[in-house]
C-alpha cells in the first residue's frame, strides 16, 4: 500500500506537510496543498484510520447494534443514524444480532476491541448480563427502541404500552371483542409492553384483560407471522381481529388468511406495528401503529456525540416518543 512517505517522496516535501494537507490544510499554502493533493490523487493513497485514531485517541465510528436488518423498521434507524452521524463527521457501523444474546455479546467484545466512539444498542439480551459486560470498557452507548429501566444510560423509545393500547382501542372501538395478539420472543421488552398496552385497552373496554388470546412466536418475521396466522385459523373459536407486534408479523397473518380464503377485514381485522413502508403496500393495506424510526435513530446518535464530545456537562437523558395510529383497510368496516 502507498504510505504517507511515498506521498511525501512524490511530492518533494516533507512527511509533516503531507500530514498538514490532511488534517490541517490552512496551515499549508495553496500552491503547495494543490501539488500534495494532486500525487495523493495519483498514487491513490488512503490514509490509515488506525494509526489516526492511536494518534488522536478517539474514533471516528460509531456502532449501532439491532435485532433484525430484516426488519425494515430497523433499517430507518440505521438510516437516521447514519445521517447525524455524517453531519458530525463519523461513520457507523451497522450490525444484526439476530435477537440473540449470544451473538450480540459478540459484537459488543468486537466494539470494544475496535475502541468505537459509541454504540447504539437495541438489546436482544433480557438479563442485562451483556450490558453490565459492556459498561466496564468504559464506552458511551444510548439504548434505542428500550427505556433504560435500571439503567443510568440514554435511550431513545417509543412508548409502547400506549401504541398497543391505541391498536386495541381500535378494534373495540370498531366492535370487535374476540382479539388475539400475535406476539414474538417473550423476553424482549417490547412485546411484553406491547402485550400489557393490548390488555389496558381491553379493561378500559370493559372486557377482561385475559380475554386476549395470544399467539406467541419465536421470531418476529413474516415466516413466524404465517405460522401464527395457521394457527390461528385453526382456533375452534377464532378471534375477528388480531393486533401484532410488529408489521413483518401482521403481514405473514395477512398471507396465511388470504391463501385460506378469509376476508380480511370482513372475517378477520389485522393491525400491525412499527408503521413500515410495505405496510401500505400490501394486498389489504395494513392498519399500523408508526413508530418515528428515522426520527429515533437521529436522536439516538446525537444524544450519543453529545456525550462523547462533552461528556463533563452531558445530562443522560430517557426521550420516549409519542406513537400514531395509522388506520388503513385492513381493519375498515365496509361503509
Amino acid at each position: 500500500m502507498v504510505g504517507i512517505k511515498d506521498v511525501a517522496r512524490a511530492a518533494g516535501v516533507s512527511v509533516g506537510t503531507v500530514s498538514n494537507v490532511i488534517n490541517r490544510p490552512d496551515l499549508v499554502s495553496e500552491e503547495t496543498r494543490n501539488r500534495v493533493r494532486s500525487v495523493i490523487e495519483e498514487l491513490g493513497f488512503v490514509r490509515s484510520e488506525s494509526a489516526r485514531q492511536l494518534r488522536a485517541g478517539r474514533s471516528r465510528m460509531m456502532a449501532l447494534l439491532v435485532l433484525d436488518l430484516g426488519n425494515p423498521f430497523f433499517v430507518d434507524v440505521a438510516r437516521g443514524a447514519e445521517r447525524a452521524a455524517r453531519a458530525a463527521g463519523l461513520g457507523v457501523m451497522v450490525c444484526d444480532s439476530a435477537q440473540s444474546a449470544a451473538e450480540e455479546a459478540e459484537y459488543l467484545g468486537l466494539f470494544a476491541e475496535q475502541r468505537v466512539r459509541g454504540v447504539l444498542l437495541t438489546p436482544a439480551d433480557a438479563t442485562g448480563a451483556n450490558i453490565a459486560a459492556f459498561r466496564r470498557h468504559g464506552i458511551p452507548f444510548v439504548l434505542v427502541d428500550r427505556v433504560s429501566e435500571g439503567t443510568t444510560e440514554c435511550s431513545v423509545s417509543v412508548d409502547h404500552v400506549a401504541g398497543a393500547a391505541l391498536a386495541v382501542r381500535h378494534l373495540t372501538g370498531t366492535g370487535h371483542r374476540h382479539i388475539a395478539y400475535v406476539s414474538g420472543p417473550q423476553e424482549l421488552h417490547q412485546v411484553r409492553d406491547r402485550r400489557e398496552g393490548a390488555r389496558l385497552a381491553l379493561t378500559e373496554a370493559g372486557l377482561s384483560p385475559d380475554a386476549l388470546r395470544e399467539l406467541p412466536t419465536q421470531r418476529l418475521d413474516v415466516a413466524a407471522g404465517r405460522d401464527a396466522g395457521a394457527r390461528l385459523l385453526a382456533l375452534a373459536e377464532r378471534p375477528t381481529a388480531v393486533f401484532c407486534a410488529n408489521d413483518l408479523l401482521a403481514l405473514g397473518v395477512l398471507q396465511a388468511v388470504f391463501a385460506a380464503g378469509t376476508r380480511v377485514p370482513g372475517e378477520l381485522a389485522i393491525v400491525g406495528y412499527d408503521d413500515i413502508e410495505f405496510a401500505s403496500a400490501a394486498a389489504v393495506p395494513l392498519t399500523s401503529v408508526r413508530q418515528p424510526a428515522a426520527e429515533m435513530g437521529a436522536l439516538a446518535a446525537g444524544l450519543l456525540l453529545e456525550e462523547t464530545d462533552s461528556s463533563a456537562s452531558h445530562r443522560h437523558r430517557r426521550v420516549v416518543l409519542p406513537p400514531e395510529l395509522v388506520v388503513r383497510d385492513s381493519t375498515r368496516r365496509p361503509v
